[in-house]
């Protein structure tokens, strides 16, 4: 029976995710059309399609910061959050008080709601392309450089291990901030995956409150690139301590 009213309940989410969406469409269609001109429009309109869905399904968000004064949103960051749940999208644009890009699968292209913003403002990589990884993180690139923030997952994936744990990072996302010289804003989404693993197709949802907490900034400006590896290494232990402490407590 708890099987059954969990799956009943992704299900009632996946349908409030397209319920609210289909009023956003014919202003989205438009704004789609020039999204350097509607940039702002549509990260405005991504961030509350997101919000209002899990609201209508029972689920909440809460933050908590390490130092909230060192975060200044008029600038832009690489963000990089760990990755367990399709609910980390929402999380993200709940969070961030900025406009901002994701960069993600490019399987989120076939997605009829996210697909329209993956082929305007987000980025699409496809993993197993070299070409379409340079494509994409060039456009990442291009898009630090005008101002906004990336958002990108640095385990590359929502791993198939469940209970989920921190899988190692790859490269890019510290690249990106070293080459720009813009702040890595750690982002720990504590236990989405308690409320909605993956995309919930297997063991299904639940209402409730998904905890995240943002870290401190990390510069770059004086990071050289022979420094990479330390600062990839510092940044996966410290967002590593606090998701095991969260979900060990």
């Amino acid at each position: 029976m708890i099987r059954f009213l969990r799956k009943t309940h992704t299900y009632l989410y996946l349908g409030a995710v397209m319920l609210v969406f289909i009023p956003f469409y014919p202003f989205l269609y438009f704004l789609t059309r020039n999204p350097k001109k509607y940039y702002k429009q549509i990260v405005f309109c991504r961030k509350w399609i997101s919000i209002l869905a899990t609201i209508v399904v029972g689920i909440r968000f809460k933050i908590e910061y390490e130092d909230k004064t060192s975060i200044d949103w008029s600038q832009p960051y690489v963000i990089c959050p760990n990755h367990t749940s399709i609910l980390d999208i929402t999380a993200l644009t709940y969070l961030c008080r900025q406009p901002f890009s994701f960069m993600g699968k490019i399987e989120l292209l076939n997605n009829p709601v996210t697909k329209m913003f993956f082929k305007s403002i987000d980025i699409a990589v496809d993993r197993k392309s070299k070409i379409s990884s340079f494509k994409a993180f060039k456009k990442a690139d291009e898009t630090l450089k005008n101002g906004k923030s990336i958002v990108i997952f640095p385990e590359g994936k929502i791993d198939d291990e469940f209970p989920p744990r921190l899988h190692e990072f790859k490269s890019g996302s510290f690249r990106l901030a070293i080459d720009n010289k813009v702040q890595i804003l750690p982002v720990v989404i504590q236990d989405a995956w308690k409320i909605l693993w993956d995309d919930g197709m297997k063991f299904g949802s639940r209402p409730g409150t998904v905890h995240i907490k943002i870290l401190k900034p990390i510069d770059t400006e004086t990071i050289t690139q022979e420094e990479f590896d330390e600062l990839q290494d510092y940044v996966y232990h410290k967002m590593n301590f606090h998701w095991k402490h969260s979900n060990t407590i």
